[in-house]
């Protein structure tokens, strides 16, 4: 495996740990809107909380709201609003419709990575949210930018490669780690995906996971046959 020095040590063990074949596909997606249904979990938990967000932009700092007073929640407050939600709610979020099943088909003809940026703390809570959801497949948690990351899977890995995510930097960031990797801009909750800027780099658009599956099935296709 090439060295990529830009990786936390835990990532990088995470990824040493992984038993993946050069002779398969390898299909690496987020968990956060393309697995688990994070938004409408952080709705509820900032209802209970006593906020809301507005959804006017795809972001979340700055469209968080006290309920009562209607003030914006500072960017500190956010930070630690976040981290709260994450402590409480990654073990139950709700899976996205069709993710389990597609995943199981497509883990016949190629291999799984999840590559999540959950904090590492609630790196298990998310491993047992997975196997529990019907979606047992290795998970790397990721700190920032999953272009370092994704190079050294890449590495270990077969062909064709996939990767999915909703975050359009994270997108650009493995495009420019991975020279060959096949790009799904995966958004789960209809609301985002009309917010959520278009990636730059070449990709193909989905918040339905049988139209996923059916693109990368297709992908992996035309690779054996060429």
């Amino acid at each position: 495996m090439t060295p990529h020095t830009a990786l936390d040590p835990f990532v990088t063990n995470q990824i040493s740990d992984l038993s993946l074949s050069k002779d398969r596909p390898l299909i690496v997606t987020d968990a956060d809107e393309v697995l688990f249904q994070f938004m409408a979990g952080l709705e509820a938990f900032l209802e209970r909380q006593g906020y809301e967000i507005t959804l006017k932009s795809f972001a979340i700092t700055g469209n968080v709201r006290h309920r009562e007073t209607g003030a914006v929640v500072e960017p500190a407050d956010m930070k630690q609003l976040l981290g709260g939600f994450f402590e409480e709610e990654t073990h139950r979020l709700d899976p996205v419709e069709g993710a389990a099943d597609a995943l199981e088909r497509l883990s016949t003809e190629a291999d799984i990575v999840v590559l999540s940026n959950v904090p590492f703390a609630q790196r298990d809570a998310r491993a047992r949210s997975l196997a529990a959801s019907g979606m047992p497949y290795p998970l790397v948690a990721n700190s920032g930018l999953k272009g370092p990351a994704m190079a050294s899977l890449a590495d270990l890995g077969g062909r064709p490669i996939f990767f999915l995510d909703d975050i359009p930097h994270n997108l650009q960031s493995v495009h420019e780690a991975v020279s060959d990797v096949n790009l799904v801009h995966f958004v789960a909750d209809p609301r985002l995906r009309k917010l959520v800027p278009s990636p730059d780099a070449d990709h193909v658009s989905s918040g339905d996971w049988e139209h996923a599956a059916e693109h990368i099935s297709e992908r992996i296709r035309a690779h054996m046959t060429a």
